[in-house]
């Protein structure tokens, strides 16, 4: 692929931008300054423009570790999105495949793919959410078994698919919940119709694919193939 046509392509410009780009120098082929459009590069070559590299043209995949007090959309009149974090390319064609709330924090994935978003985020596929849960009161001993058989949540019509609980900590009133649905504040809900309150909520897994350790809030990475493939 011709070069111009590359940065068109993968920075959303005109051609005539694109050379203009060029003759400033802002351009490296392998860490050499390209001034010349005609060039050729391949899915070998290491683009950079204004030091940032450039993949080739494709799907991209992300994993975020949100922070409290991040949106997850592209504009919000009160609180930051979570887009401000990344330093990425025609940032306007990536989405969330799963947003959290405001005040929920861990693992987002973000995409220009919509198929493969919708994999996640569709309820015919039942993609499994893993949630670490903090109550403000203390865990019953039932909370288990009701969520196992559904929970009626206010204003639906049906039970809450089957969700797993594992308890982390009684003492913390602090427990691992999955679900393999998403509807509106679902976790929050649930345990509310339980009589109780969130107090903390964290994701930490999307189906085979769990919040990368060495992040910390606010730090991204691109997705590996592998994790890629798993929602597939």
């Amino acid at each position: 692929m011709r070069l111009d046509k590359f940065l068109c392509e993968t920075l959303g410009v005109t051609r005539k931008e694109a050379t203009i780009l060029l003759r400033r120098g802002e351009v490296t082929v392998d860490g050499q300054t390209v001034k010349v459009a005609s060039v050729k590069v391949d899915d070998k070559s290491h683009v950079e423009w204004q030091e940032r590299h450039i993949p080739m043209p494709g799907p991209r995949y992300f994993m975020l570790f949100k922070p409290d007090g991040f949106v997850c959309s592209h504009e919000d009149s009160s609180n930051p999105t979570a887009f401000v974090l990344l330093d990425e390319v025609n940032m306007d064609k990536l989405h969330f495949a799963g947003r959290l709330d405001v005040d929920t924090t861990g693992l987002v994935l973000i995409t220009d793919d919509g198929k493969w978003s919708h994999r996640i985020t569709s309820p015919k596929h039942k993609c499994e959410k893993t949630y670490r849960v903090w109550l403000e009161d203390a865990i019953g001993e039932d909370y288990a078994e009701q969520l196992a058989q559904g929970i009626q949540l206010r204003n639906e019509k049906d039970l809450t698919l089957p969700a797993k609980m594992e308890v982390v900590d009684y003492s913390q009133n602090e427990l691992l919940l999955t679900i393999s649905e998403g509807k509106y504040h679902q976790v929050k809900r649930m345990f509310a119709a339980l009589g109780n309150k969130v107090e903390q909520l964290h994701r930490e897994s999307i189906g085979a694919i769990v919040l990368d350790d060495t992040l910390e809030p606010g730090e991204y990475r691109p997705l590996t193939q592998e994790e890629i493939d798993s929602i597939l």
